[in-house]
């Protein structure tokens, strides 16, 4: 059982990655270090919603997730 959970914990947190990787949005360099040009926020459209949607569902599935197999462990 702790066997499974642990091979969901590690899917679940890779396919979070994946999920934030595909957020970057043009990142230039210098807006790495806080100098964008683009200071102004935009609302999220389309695919843009279903990832960032998707990123919050992810997140808290993995948290859930990290609780049970706490508990499971023990």
């Amino acid at each position: 059982m702790a066997s499974v959970l642990h091979i969901a914990m590690i899917v679940l947190s890779v396919t979070m990655v994946v999920v934030v990787l595909l957020q970057v949005k043009s990142a230039t360099l210098g807006s790495a270090f806080g100098s964008s040009d683009a200071s102004v926020f935009s609302t999220r459209r389309g695919f843009d919603k279903v990832l960032f949607n998707f990123t919050i569902v992810l997140g808290a599935l993995f948290i859930l997730l990290s609780l049970v197999v706490l508990i499971v462990t023990g």
